[in-house]
């Protein structure tokens, strides 16, 4: 394939792209969105490998490669659950970073490229050093972020003395040695500054997301995603491959766009969320400058009983949270909606943006169940209707429905937009305990009047719900 062959096939990519994102912004597309970024990725591939600069020699290596890399992508696809989704995706950010770690390393390590003027060296040199930084930050941090994710780091903050200070000085030491690096007229006095810069930016990484609480993960995962589109983007100048800077480009705006909807979802600001500290322990008690603590009686209700509510109810908002993705229960969900349908109840769903462990965590859940999209609605757009809704049901969802965000400024979450679902006839939450949330917020909706906790396996008592609503 000649250079003006491959370069037109990466124009189709680009434009395949564009055209994924733009179906991807609405769950009615989003199917034909996937397919066309696929597309769009399959003919980069075809482009690159038999394209100008892929010897012959070189393709048996590429094939296996892809091979390997398939198989793995097909077993991974058919195992993980849902659920786990959004450590998949913290991980697979983290092979983002490797992968620009790498080909930096390369790149500079790679003697045959010959370069015209001393100006175009140190560019390249610049791309090499911060392509590997931002790629080693993306790295660290992803794996953090998937411990995290999957549970097997908690979700409580790590707050180290002075760790601005240390990000400051970490950031001054890293400026240091880019000069050093700079400065250097071989691979081998280069590769000493190259090196302290990376273990600096793989510890600034763990540092920066070891801080981060819990309930900041959704921005953390859109965060990373963002990182790891400028990774790609440093990958593409260091390689001088302008499809994967465009990529990298649309990657890393969208995320970066992402963040600050994630961002202004929990009233929060990008540096607060970088600066860490929010969603890992429990709030101070009243009257030492903390949240003030909830107060009233807790009224149980049976599955029974809650079916009785949703019959006489004409008007019903289902609230999806963390809970539901871990009981699996959408598939349930999804009969028990049916069902009301079908009985002539308006039955929607209100879908926080912050709701689960990512971005459209939710609508992704209820999408797999085959929730028609048109009763799936946004907070924005739902949540002036709970006034006028019979029964709202919360499952396996805290935070995001936690009165206190508007009632208590003192709360560490106050201020926070939530779904106010207190302001129903009845509301009725599914938990399996009076546990906090991930932000470690006691919520003041399990005490209202007009609330009643079903507790158990959301799975298990919708079971339980459907089954009565049949009889």
């Amino acid at each position: 394939m000649s250079a003006s062959l491959a370069t037109v096939a990466y124009i189709g990519a680009i434009i395949l792209f564009i055209m994924s994102l733009g179906g991807l912004s609405n769950p009615e597309t989003a199917r034909r969105g996937n397919f066309l970024g696929m597309a769009g990725m399959a003919l980069a591939v075809v482009a690159t490998v038999l394209g100008p600069r892929v010897t012959a020699a070189g393709i048996p290596w590429i094939v296996g490669a892809l091979v390997v890399g398939g198989a793995i992508g097909v077993i991974a696809a058919k195992k993980v659950q849902m659920t786990q989704m959004p450590e998949l995706v913290a991980l697979m950010h983290s092979l983002v970073g490797l992968a620009a770690c790498l080909v930096g390393f390369a790149s500079y390590v790679d003697t045959s490229t010959v370069f015209p003027t001393p100006v175009e060296k140190t560019i390249h040199e610049v791309e090499i050093y911060v392509g590997i930084l931002i790629g080693a930050v993306t790295f660290s941090g992803s794996i953090v972020a998937f411990g995290k994710l999957s549970g097997r780091i908690g979700g409580k903050p790590l707050l180290l003395p002075g760790r601005h200070l240390l990000n400051l000085v970490g950031l001054l030491v890293v400026v240091y040695f880019g000069y050093v690096f700079l400065q250097s007229h071989d691979v081998n006095a280069g590769m000493l500054p190259l090196l302290v810069m990376t273990v600096i930016a793989l510890l600034f990484g763990i540092h920066m997301v070891m801080a981060i609480g819990g309930a900041d993960m959704p921005v953390v995962v859109s965060m990373l995603n963002s990182y790891s589109g400028w990774a790609a983007a440093a990958t593409g100048f260091m390689l001088s491959n302008d499809l994967l800077i465009v990529t990298g480009a649309l990657v890393g705006s969208s995320g970066a766009i992402l963040s600050y909807i994630m961002c202004r979802a929990m009233n929060r600001n990008f540096i607060s969320v970088i600066a860490g500290g929010f969603g890992g322990g429990a709030p101070a008690p009243a009257g030492a400058g903390g949240a003030a603590q909830p107060a009233g009686e807790v009224v149980p209700v049976s599955a029974a009983e809650t079916a009785e509510l949703l019959k006489e109810a004409k008007s019903v908002i289902i609230v999806p949270g963390y809970g539901m993705a871990v009981a699996q229960a959408q598939h349930t969900v999804f009969e028990i909606t049916k069902l009301l349908r079908d009985r002539g109840v308006n039955i929607r769903f209100g879908i926080h943006p912050v709701a689960g462990r990512m971005p459209g965590h939710m609508n992704v859940l209820l999408a797999e169940a085959k929730v028609p999209y048109d009763i799936v609605l946004e907070m924005d757009e739902i949540n002036e209707d709970f006034p006028a809704t019979d029964v709202t049901m919360v499952i396996g969802a805290n935070d995001i429905v936690n009165p206190a965000a508007q009632d208590d400024p003192t709360s560490p979450i106050a201020g926070m937009p939530v779904l106010e679902v207190w302001k129903a006839k009845t509301s009725i939450v599914m938990k399996r305990s009076m546990a906090s949330g991930y932000a470690g917020v006691d919520n003041p909706l399990f005490y209202k009047e007009n609330n009643r906790m079903l507790f158990g396996d959301a799975k298990k008592m919708l079971d339980e719900v459907l089954a009565a609503l049949r009889a």
